[in-house]
């Protein structure tokens, strides 16, 4: 029997070495799901509780294993749901391809059930490639398309597929006219470098610096060596966007951390100080946590010409690969003999992690949420990979966690959706099944996705060759972050009816499901469950109950910032004074006596 276009479709995936599809069936895949059986689940089909969740494991497979992730829904609202995924993947420039059905297309325009213009619906989110397949000649052309720019522009990009037409006899496209062939799967990237004379001058820039800081995103990852040796050759500090976190090791004295709202004082300082800056794969976004301008004299460095100059006014922009240009770049670098810059950012970091172990510890009802992040930093595995979720759990990652090892971590950085910590860390367990995952979410995650995400998680373990999975609710029965948001940015009192969330036992509800539970309700605890957690045999969820007035303001907050918030205590907040006890608590740890210096 001849291949059907589904059949053709999974071969095609196959050839370019998808191992998984993330997805959730429907009539409007049927033919697809069909070849599934006939091809013995070769790719795998992954089924996720819903098609957003297939999406974000999409995303995150993508983020830990560098290559594409796809997704398959059905038609009308299996298409959908599968967008705020792909929107995290084109705010984060992760390669995912998506296909989905579409009703028959002898019914398109008759307002059949589950018609919906996907082509108008999809047509923002995926960009950079779009097509419906409409005969079997279209392919492979569509599929190879869809690939090459998905791994060519670091983005989503769709392909649509009727119904009907999945279950037709599959043609190849011929030598003629208006019909276009495709060639063997894969595609090699170029090494971009910028021209001499672009480096000469960025070189003349640098190297005119006292006090350079160098800030590093994702795009920096496969240049961590070349970052390090520029640093050391320019007596640079290091500070890192979220999406960066893990490009460099947290252990090296001149890493000030993460930078921004959710960043640390030593990188704020870095920032304000400095007179150089040099960027290196980042489109961090806010421009307020970067030198005055006019204060800096800034290089920037992407492989993406269209991202350059966006967020400061940089004076050499060189569009290249990170670690190629950095490598042509050291031979032309001669920082300051006068080491005193670096050695400043060095005890400004030195203290800010004396700093954090002191607020980490700081008594709270019941346990401090600096304390779990910081526990978990402690004993970590040297190859494991983080998720966050967005919310005050991703406050905590940002500062708390120590990157060291080959530890890789991510959220969703530029849409910073709520819901993606948990699929997140499965789709990091295909890509790496061999490697332990921690998600760290909070219970309001949990409740909107986290927790059917737990069933997934159960049904696939067996296939993982090691299966610890640990999810860590951060459980104060609170949408916590937009909390804070309300009280420190508009001055107003926390509003219960849409803040606090119903209570439940996410350990009790992950032990019904055969997992690991471990729940913590007192700071002694915490150490030993993560052990525990860390050295199970099978996924875990650890359940910790803490305090939702720890501050997570950041320790660079305006005198405006406190204001709004101690104007949101007057005006009746009913945690009110609990939460002024706490953060005079946390900030006293910043003038301790007995801090290095």
């Amino acid at each position: 029997m001849a291949d059907s276009v589904a059949d053709y479709v999974l071969r095609r995936l196959r050839e370019w070495g998808v191992e998984q599809v993330f997805a959730y069936p429907g009539d409007g895949i049927n033919g697809l799901v069909a070849s599934f059986g006939k091809a013995d689940d070769r790719p795998r089909f992954i089924q996720s509780r819903h098609e957003e969740m297939s999406a974000f494991e999409a995303v995150g497979y993508a983020k830990f294993s560098g290559r594409v992730g796809v997704c398959m829904a059905t038609s009308g609202p299996g298409a959908i749901h599968l967008l705020n995924g792909l929107y995290d993947a084109k705010l984060d420039h992760v390669p995912v391809v998506a296909i989905v059905g579409q009703t028959e297309r002898s019914a398109m325009g008759g307002s059949y059930q589950q018609e919906v213009d996907l082509q108008a619906l999809f047509k923002d989110v995926a960009s950079e490639y779009l097509v419906e397949v409409n005969v079997p000649e279209q392919l492979p052309n569509a599929v190879d398309r869809a690939f090459r720019t998905a791994l060519t522009r670091r983005a989503p990009t769709a392909i649509i597929i009727p119904s009907d037409l999945q279950t037709q006899p599959y043609a190849p496209p011929q030598h003629a006219f208006k019909q276009v062939p495709s060639s063997e799967p894969g595609i090699v990237a170029p090494t971009v470098v910028p021209a001499e004379a672009e480096i000469a001058r960025a070189a003349e820039v640098l190297n005119a610096g006292q006090k350079v800081a160098i800030l590093v995103g994702q795009g920096a990852r496969g240049a961590a060596a070349e970052v390090e040796q520029v640093a050391d050759v320019l007596g640079a500090g290091v500070a890192k966007a979220l999406l960066g976190k893990d490009v460099l090791s947290d252990e090296l004295p001149f890493v000030t951390g993460s930078i921004g709202l959710l960043g640390t004082r030593p990188s704020y300082e870095l920032m304000r100080d400095c007179d150089t800056l040099l960027i290196v794969g980042s489109n961090f976004p806010y421009s307020q946590f970067l030198p005055e301008f006019g204060q800096a004299r800034a290089v920037q460095i992407d492989l993406d010409g269209t991202m350059i100059g966006m967020r400061y006014p940089t004076e050499v922009n060189l569009v290249g690969d990170a670690g190629a240009t950095l490598r042509a770049l050291l031979p032309l670098l001669a920082g300051p003999t006068d080491r005193a810059w670096r050695e400043v950012v060095e005890s400004n970091v030195a203290r800010w992690w004396d700093t954090m172990q002191r607020e980490a510890m700081v008594d709270a009802d019941p346990v401090n949420p600096m304390r779990i992040v910081w526990e978990l930093s402690e004993r970590i595995p040297p190859h494991a990979i983080v998720t966050a979720d967005s919310g005050s759990a991703a406050n905590w990652y940002a500062r708390h966690l120590r990157i060291r090892g080959d530890i890789r971590g991510s959220l969703s950085g530029t849409l910073a959706t709520m819901g993606a910590a948990v699929p997140y860390a499965i789709g990091a367990k295909f890509a790496h099944p061999d490697r332990p995952v921690i998600a760290l979410a909070g219970d309001g995650a949990m409740q909107m996705n986290g927790m059917a995400e737990l069933l997934t998680i159960a049904r696939y373990a067996e296939r993982w060759s090691d299966r610890r999975l640990v999810v860590c609710v951060l459980h104060n029965n609170d949408l916590n972050q937009v909390t804070w948001e309300l009280r420190a940015m508009g001055g107003s009192p926390k509003f219960t009816e849409s803040q606090e969330l119903p209570d439940v036992s996410y350990a009790d509800f992950a032990r019904g499901l055969g997992l690991e539970a471990v729940t913590v309700t007192s700071p002694d605890e915490l150490g030993p469950a993560w052990d525990r957690v860390l050295a199970a045999d099978r996924p875990a969820v650890l359940d910790v109950y803490c305090d939702p007035e720890v501050p997570p303001i950041p320790p660079h907050a305006t005198f405006e910032q406190a204001k709004q918030a101690a104007q949101a205590v007057l005006k009746g907040d009913p945690e009110a004074f609990h939460l002024v006890v706490e953060g005079v608590k946390t900030k006293l740890q910043e003038a301790l006596p007995g801090r290095r210096r």
